[in-house]
């Protein structure tokens, strides 16, 4: 194999996506997984578009989560491929590269920000350096360019650059959350993914985080993926929906369609629920 190439809130009316437009961003095909006699994916196919903000739904257990996993490469499964159209790269099955192009293709092209800041941060190092770390694994050298970009990359999810050198460990939820957010977009990701980035902060908090969301998208047009169960989250940022129940896609459609006149019955049940 060759080596791949690495140079509403409710009330709010939102604009249908440029979708079917252009050529999909992400796409999945197939995806199956099992864990012992647990199916956790059962088929599961996933479009994306460039500048969309596809949501992801459903009740813990659903799958939702480890699709996300499957997304930024973490995993394998059993069957299924997955390609990421980026430029000056032919498609390819990227289940098929090796445990180094995968990690140079999460440092390069995809950017994520767990529910859990532990996942993604090294707590005891400041959080410029948690920054740099990216920019590093995808080669950059520079200390004055790295501490640099670093201060950017922070600033753009609005921490505060004064605290550039503060640890994760002695910030709130939300700044580590704004760390998390830096580091994934301190490279311009193709693809951004959200695994539940506002659950278990207050409600102030996850109002300033989804605002830093909406204002990263709108001026940089990221094509994000967000997975969460709370359909408030969802309806906020999302332009599509994809429900999942027990590994599978029962519905989906665009936002508005699928708060406003949901088909299925679970998703029904999750939209009443909410209201």
């Amino acid at each position: 194999m060759s080596a791949l190439n690495l140079d509403n809130p409710a009330g709010i009316k939102r604009q249908p996506p440029r979708l079917m437009l252009t050529k999909p961003m992400l796409t999945m095909r197939g995806i199956t997984k099992t864990f012992g006699n647990v199916k956790a994916l059962g088929g599961v196919d996933v479009t994306v578009y460039p500048g969309e903000v596809l949501g992801i739904v459903g009740e813990s257990g659903s799958g939702k989560s480890t699709l996300l996993r499957m997304m930024n490469l973490e995993d394998t499964p059993d069957t299924g491929t997955y390609t990421l159209a980026l430029p000056g790269q032919e498609d390819r099955d990227l289940f098929t590269l090796d445990r180094f192009h995968r990690r140079m293709l999460r440092a390069h092209h995809i950017g994520i920000v767990y529910q859990n800041p532990h996942l993604g941060l090294l707590m005891n190092h400041t959080s410029s350096g948690n920054v740099a770390e990216r920019l590093l694994i995808a080669g950059k050298r520079n200390f004055a360019e790295l501490r640099e970009r670093a201060r950017q990359s922070l600033d753009a999810s609005e921490f505060p650059t004064a605290r550039m050198d503060a640890t994760p460990r002695e910030l709130s939820g939300g700044m580590q959350q704004r760390v998390q957010l830096a580091k994934a977009i301190a490279l311009e990701p193709a693809v951004l993914l959200l695994d539940e980035p506002t659950t278990g902060l207050d409600v102030s908090v996850q109002a300033l985080v989804l605002d830093t969301l909406k204002r990263l998208q709108r001026e940089r047009a990221i094509t994000m993926v967000l997975v969460s169960h709370d359909l408030g989250v969802i309806r906020t940022m999302a332009d599509r929906v994809m429900v999942m129940r027990r590994g599978r896609v029962v519905e989906q459609g665009l936002a508005d369609q699928i708060f406003q006149d949901p088909q299925h019955a679970y998703t029904q049940q999750l939209v009443h629920a909410k209201l």
